[in-house]
């Protein structure tokens, strides 16, 4: 009986034995190892689920903070695309303008069209022509001394109308009233300033660019002297009757190189009829002229260039 457990369990209806051998006490042994190693591995298991879900919901507010993060750089590169989609639109829109005004200059200038060239190559070669119109219209004589004058006398041979002989007019004579403002055609420098009661009566000779002057004759007063220098538009005097002349006007001249020239040309020269000089005016070597002109803006353009292509690389 060594090898047995008894359990006697006793109530008010007697008592009842319960006999345990030693194949009983090591199934019961067994068993609650079992269930013990199955708790631990249960609590094991329960432990890890409890601090991975801790580790889950850490990970969880870092995507979420991240994910809040990416949206507000995403809100702020949209409205940094939209704001540069607008900017580029009205780059594209001025562009289109600038352009558009570049073929309105190029039909203006006489040139051909360009529309395979470069768009920086067609705006030099517009800037260099319209340069050299700029600068020859400032620097040599063009459009008339006096405003809505009539012509009272043209270039050519006359008869004098107080000498009755048949001479040759050197000038253009405007029928205007004592007094009428005269104005230079061109930048210069004033060479004479003669008053007088004959011939010319009082008189301004101006020197301008490449051997072209202007005189003006029969003036009643002067707004220069000797030795000033004038620019296109400048009011230089005052129109009159002096010296030997039958009315109120002006007498205007042009010369090159102190050859007299028929300033009709001169009078109506303008930007848009550019090219009439040219062929109304011989003995003169335009073409040489031009391209002087054009040799010199070009190098100016030149360093112009120059100059604004170091201030960009400075400004980065």
């Amino acid at each position: 009986m060594k090898d047995h457990i008894t359990i006697s369990i006793s109530s008010i209806h007697g008592s009842k034995h319960f006999s345990f051998g030693k194949r009983t006490r090591y199934t019961v042994k067994f068993v609650s190892c079992v269930i013990f190693l199955c708790v631990l591995i249960t609590a094991g298991i329960i432990y890890y689920l409890v601090h991975d879900a801790e580790f889950s919901k850490l990970k969880l507010r870092e995507l979420e903070n991240k994910s809040l993060s990416l949206s507000k750089e995403i809100t702020s590169l949209t409205a940094l695309k939209i704001n540069l989609e607008q900017d580029l639109s009205e780059r594209e829109e001025r562009m289109q303008l600038v352009s558009d005004r570049l073929d309105d200059l190029e039909k203006l200038l006489g040139m051909d069209s360009q529309m395979d060239a470069k768009f920086e190559s067609r705006l030099n070669i517009a800037t260099i022509n319209s340069s050299i119109r700029v600068a020859m219209l400032t620097q040599i004589p063009s459009g008339p001394p006096v405003k809505h004058a009539r012509i009272s006398s043209s270039y050519g041979e006359r008869k004098h109308p107080l000498t009755g002989m048949t001479t040759f007019h050197r000038g253009q004579d405007f029928a205007v009233n004592i007094g009428t403002a005269i104005y230079a055609p061109a930048d210069g420098a004033i060479e004479s300033v003669r008053p007088g009661n004959k011939g010319s009566g009082n008189y301004i000779r101006i020197l301008h660019a490449y051997g072209f002057s202007s005189s003006y004759s029969h003036l009643s007063k002067f707004a220069v002297h000797r030795g000033d220098f004038v620019k296109k538009g400048d009011l230089i005097g005052y129109s009159g009757n002096s010296g030997l002349s039958s009315g109120p006007h002006l007498h205007y001249e042009v010369r090159f190189i102190g050859r007299p020239l028929n300033p009709k040309p001169f009078v109506d020269w303008s930007v848009d009829n550019f090219d009439t000089i040219f062929k109304n005016i011989r003995g003169i070597q335009w073409e040489s002229l031009v391209g002087k002109i054009e040799s010199r803006v070009s190098h100016q353009l030149q360093r112009s260039s120059q100059k604004v292509a170091p201030s960009k690389d400075t400004s980065k």
